[in-house]
């Protein structure tokens, strides 16, 4: 098998409430040294305080003991007290393995489970919760996780490679165009506007637009009549009659086609509407004819620099929102976001099935992809360096650490005192 490379980690710094109990452990420690060093010469000066401050003693010389001690035991788990190799000292660093083993079947065994998760889930009521979300809750818990939310989203966002996201999604949206049928697709979206009458608006318009652009271009036409009319035409200047008849041909044609859509003309262009719509979905040469053009466009460069922009144009968007949560749903998208937020919360039906919906994804991923989740636990403790894992451990729980050095110091000065009285009693 294959080892993965150690990844150096940079070492994470201690925590300020760390630095402090680790200051206030080792600065009761050495209080209590300098007490013992101090009460002990006082029992030579003052014979007749010798009582006192053999108490004082025995108080400072148990507390040194089990300061030491602790000290010995907390420095023992994460590293080799004084860069000694003590037998079974540094145990984090050397067990590093066994420990993400054994976090991982942790989570594996009382989290992972399908039948755990999927009643956790039914206490959820993830429909209401989002629902309170997008309809702007108070500030607070929601506010705060709210802006909690965007930050981590507009990191994920700015962490993202823009040129290679860009690319993936290039690919993908590219593939799905190779992948889709085009000509049927568009003879059943042309089929369907037809049977509904929407394509006559169309017409219409194609029609007025070939009636002003005759109007605009009558000069080019007289022109054209003129150029090809014999030179007894232009002498006579049945020409410009030619013209005129032309054009006043062609401008009421266009006119009587506008106004009657049962206009023989129109009526013809709709058969050559409902050919084209037969030859989309049947005609094999049709289709051929179509996906050509479909790659063609596809690979043209406009097309892929667009497709390539895609992803920048989403994730600007995106990162806007993210960044300032508050103005996003101030606006449109907030209007929109906040009635999605009132309808799940005034359709109960819609909210069940969310709900449901929600708790089968969970327990659904925890099923196929739990022990993935395990493994990638288990495999990246294993990648950490000695001293990544042992920062990071020690970040987390060495305040409490060091109050153990603390209460170590105080209660083994005061198992001195007891030890010390006894042994008076018992002298």
């Amino acid at each position: 098998m294959k080892h993965q490379p150690i990844k150096r980690a940079a070492i994470e710094p201690a925590p300020a409430a760390l630095k402090r109990m680790r200051l206030v452990a080792t600065g009761l420690l050495v209080a209590m040294a300098a007490l013992f060093f101090i009460s002990r010469a006082l029992i030579g000066a003052y014979p007749q305080d010798a009582p006192f401050w053999g108490f004082v003693r025995a108080f400072a010389e148990a507390a040194m003991v089990g300061g030491l001690a602790d000290w010995f035991a907390v420095t023992a788990l994460f590293r080799h007290p004084l860069g000694i190799p003590i037998p079974h000292t540094a145990i984090v660093p050397n067990n590093k393995e066994r420990i993400g083993d054994t976090l991982a079947l942790f989570l594996r065994t009382n989290f992972l489970i399908p039948g755990v998760i999927a009643r956790r889930m039914r206490r959820l009521d993830v429909a209401a919760a989002i629902s309170r979300w997008l309809t702007d809750p108070p500030e607070g818990a929601g506010g705060r996780f709210r802006q909690g939310a965007s930050r981590l989203v507009a990191q994920a966002l700015e962490d993202l490679d823009p040129a290679r996201m860009g690319g993936v999604i290039k690919g993908a949206i590219g593939a799905r165009l190779r992948e889709a049928q085009a000509a049927p697709l568009a003879g059943q979206l042309l089929a369907a506007a037809m049977r509904e009458g929407r394509h006559q608006p169309l017409i219409d318009g194609a029609l007025r637009w070939a009636a002003q652009t005759l109007a605009e271009n009558e000069g080019l036409i007289r022109q054209m009549v003129s150029d090809r009319a014999g030179s007894i035409l232009r002498w006579t200047g049945l020409d410009e009659t030619v013209a005129n008849k032309l054009i006043d041909g062609l401008d009421k044609l266009l006119g009587e086609m506008v106004d009657n859509r049962a206009h023989p003309v129109r009526l013809r262009a709709e058969e050559s509407l409902d050919r084209l719509v037969w030859n989309l979905q049947h005609d094999p040469a049709m289709r051929e004819r179509v996906e050509a053009v479909k790659e063609e466009l596809i690979a043209n460069p406009a097309m892929q620099s667009w497709l390539e922009g895609l992803w920048e144009a989403a994730r600007a968007g995106l990162l806007r929102i993210a960044r300032d949560p508050e103005a996003a749903m101030a606006g449109q998208l907030g209007q929109v976001l906040r009635q999605l937020g009132e309808t799940l919360r005034d359709e109960p039906a819609l909210a069940r099935r969310i709900n449901r919906f929600t708790r089968r994804a969970v327990v659904g991923i925890a099923t196929d992809y739990g022990d993935g989740i395990v493994r990638l636990v288990s495999e990246t403790v294993r990648g950490w360096d000695t001293r990544t894992i042992s920062a990071r451990l020690e970040n987390q729980v060495g305040r409490d650490l060091q109050y153990i050095r603390v209460n170590g110091t105080l209660v083994g000065g005061l198992v001195g005192l007891i030890i010390h009285a006894v042994d008076l009693a018992l002298a």
